[in-house]
Parts: C-alpha cells; structure tokens; sequence
C-alpha cells in the first residue's frame, strides 16, 4: 500500500481505500489507524460489519473531499434526519468492538480448522480474519451443506456450487462456534 500510495502521489492521482473490514485487518497487523491512514486521500469505513453497529459508515478525507461528497449526498437524495442515535450506536462500536474482533479472527481460524479435517470440504484458504473460505470435495456441493447445516439450525449460504463462505462476526459466540464444529465432524 505505500508503495502504491507512493505511486499516486508523484503521478498526481488520488487514492481510496474501502475500509470495510479495515478494523480486523489493525488488529491483526498491529498497525495504527493512523499509519495506514496516511497513505490515501480518503477512506471509508464500514461500522456495521464486524463492528456491530446496527448501520453506518464513515467517510474520510480533507474538507474539500468532505465538502464535495456532502453535496453529492445531497443532489443523489441522501441525508437524515435524527441520526444522532445511529452516531451513538457508531461511537459505541469504535470504541467498544475494535479489540474484541480478535475473537472473530480466533473464532474463523479455528472453524477453518475444524473444516480443514472434513472429508467432504477438498480445501480451506487460509485465515486471515474473520472470513473462511472452504472448497468443496467434489462429490458435495454447498447446497448439501447447507441444507446439512440447516437442519442444525445453522444458517449459510454458498459462493457457488463449490465454494462456502463463512464469516464470523459480534454474534457469533464461542457456543455457537462449538455447535458449528460438532455438527460438521457428525457430517464427516
């Protein structure tokens, strides 16, 4: 990234970054929001993701940036009234559900390994946060399991025939986590 930021700059050319997710990507490298945030002109932050707020998003960049993606908001329509509440749910999630999205991180690697040892996954990628991505054996689709998983009461939904996505997140509790396991090594 301060490669490519680099590259922006000295060719006068702006850089975003989508930061959906960019909260579990801190806290596993460590780095500061600051650091990383150096490196664009603007950012967007995602709060409902894994940090639980109920909606919202940030946007961040100098007060021209602001200024211009304030009128656009406004000519497209956007805009709320009372979102005062929505800023505290925000606010709460910043302050709150940052660190714990290590546990989703401990939650996915562990699910990964638990998927890892079932004969009817083929492959897992590797786990860097809080997203598992498993490929199917092919004599299973992910139709299969997840109509498997839902008579467990365990909602998913695959990529494609072939590929499941999981993604653990606030809700997701170490209990659940259990059951997932239990109920993949019965179906093996």
């Amino acid at each position: 990234m301060a490669a490519i930021s680099a590259f922006c700059r000295t060719n006068s050319l702006r850089f975003h970054l989508d930061g959906a997710r960019l909260f579990n990507a801190l806290v596993e490298t460590g780095d500061s929001p600051e650091s990383v945030g150096a490196w664009f002109d603007s950012i967007s932050i995602c709060l409902s993701k894994g940090l639980g707020a109920p909606v919202g998003s940030l946007l961040i960049g100098n007060s021209d940036f602001i200024k211009q993606a304030r009128r656009i908001r406004k000519v497209m329509g956007g805009g709320m009234r009372q979102a005062g509440y929505l800023a505290a749910a925000g606010i709460f999630a910043l302050d709150h559900h940052v660190d714990r999205l290590k546990d989703d991180h401990r939650r996915a690697r562990e699910l990964a390994e638990a998927l890892s040892s079932c004969a009817f996954i083929e492959s897992v990628l590797p786990v860097s946060t809080n997203i598992v991505i498993a490929k199917m054996a092919p004599d299973k689709t992910t139709a299969w399991l997840t109509e498997a998983l839902q008579k467990e009461g365990i909602l998913t939904v695959g990529m494609n025939a072939a590929t499941m996505r999981f993604v653990t997140h606030l809700d997701f509790t170490d209990a659940m986590l259990e059951k997932t396991i239990t109920v993949l090594k019965q179906l093996a």
